[in-house]
């Protein structure tokens, strides 16, 4: 397995080997209409099911997997950050489904391929409202599982300010408590039969790491997000040779592939041996919001790479839906798809 990695301002990925059509081993599925933003056409998909036994492999184009975290992101309007000890009024105020893990595997979906997520959220209102969101933008949610015992769903406070730029603060609950020491059989196939696998720091390393081995072993590309935990990567993640995404280029930890977010300056995808790829961004018409950009770039880089683009390609095509997704207030509501994204990159 190859891989990439992100930091903190979740922008970039970087790419390994890739293998455009693959052969799945012979689990369940049963087949089904994926659908798409397109409604006179549907995208061939399919989903496990436990109960029937399948004698012959399927070849279907590998799903982009997405490991990870789903937040409910509480926005509060605000002109400007409070100072300390400062009490400041809102504008306004509102509960959107979020979290980097479910705004990757929305973005994946939108752009109409082929989408799990496997994640965690609690068996309340929030809980409901991120299932509902994921389930709207086409993501397949056989393994999103929905937590008892009082464990509440992650949120998140997002601090929106009138130029668009935002602090955010995350409670990780679901995304924290309760995963299995040693995750299922059933949870670590999809991972070895995907296309790209997409991990965050949003979850426990324990789990990213029990991922990453796993898609190793069988070939799969991993892109971290090395963004959502104030802490060093392990280094048993770092051997798995991961993609990472970082936001500081000067340490690489051993890892050769690199995307770096540079904010206004666009991107830099460096690996070793060869000359850096930049990519300068699309600048947006207006930007409302940039919640989630980072998670948009990430997965549509994920997207154009399992698809079998130059990675010069991958990084156009990554910037055109960032640059989308900044014109729309919400993670998740501000995912483009994919007639947008090529329109855009056409018109530039």
């Amino acid at each position: 397995m190859e891989g990439i990695a992100f930091s903190p301002s979740n922008n970039f990925n970087c790419y390994p080997q890739i293998h455009p059509i693959k052969t799945l081993t012979p689990i369940p599925f049963r087949f089904c209409n994926y659908k798409t933003n397109n409604p006179n056409q549907s995208l061939l998909s399919f989903s496990i099911n436990s109960s029937k036994t399948s004698q012959n492999p399927i070849t279907q184009p590998p799903p982009l997997v997405v490991v990870g975290s789903a937040n409910a992101d509480i926005y509060v309007e605000i002109d400007r950050l409070p100072t300390e000890g400062e009490t400041i009024s809102a504008k306004n105020g509102q509960t959107l489904a979020g979290g980097k893990g479910a705004n990757q595997a929305t973005c994946g979906a939108k752009l109409s391929y082929p989408t799990y997520f496997v994640g965690q959220v609690g068996d309340d209102a929030h809980g409901k409202l991120i299932t509902q969101a994921l389930g709207n933008g086409g993501v397949h949610l056989e393994y999103l599982k929905s937590l008892g015992g009082g464990v509440p769903t992650g949120h998140a406070v997002v601090m929106l300010q009138s130029n668009g730029q935002n602090s955010i603060i995350i409670v990780g609950g679901a995304n924290m408590s309760s995963w299995p020491d040693k995750l299922s059989d059933q949870d670590l196939d999809v991972v070895k039969n995907a296309g790209i696998v997409l991990l965050q720091r949003e979850i426990p390393d324990s789990v990213n790491i029990q991922v990453a081995k796993a898609a190793k072993g069988s070939g799969v590309t991993v892109i971290m997000d090395a963004g959502g935990m104030d802490a060093p990567m392990p280094q048993e993640l770092l051997k798995c040779q991961v993609f990472y995404y970082k936001l500081n280029v000067n340490n690489f930890q051993g890892v050769k592939q690199v995307l770096v977010k540079l904010g206004a300056k666009g991107s830099a995808l460096f690996i070793e041996g060869e000359e850096p790829i930049t990519q300068p961004i699309i600048p947006a018409a207006q930007v409302v919001d940039t919640t989630g950009a980072g998670d948009t770039f990430t997965a549509s880089f994920a997207v154009a790479l399992v698809e079998g683009k130059s990675k010069r390609e991958c990084l156009n095509f990554a910037a055109a839906a960032a640059s989308l997704c900044v014109q729309v207030k919400g993670a998740i509501p501000s995912m483009p798809d994919r007639k947008s994204v090529l329109n855009l990159l056409q018109s530039v």
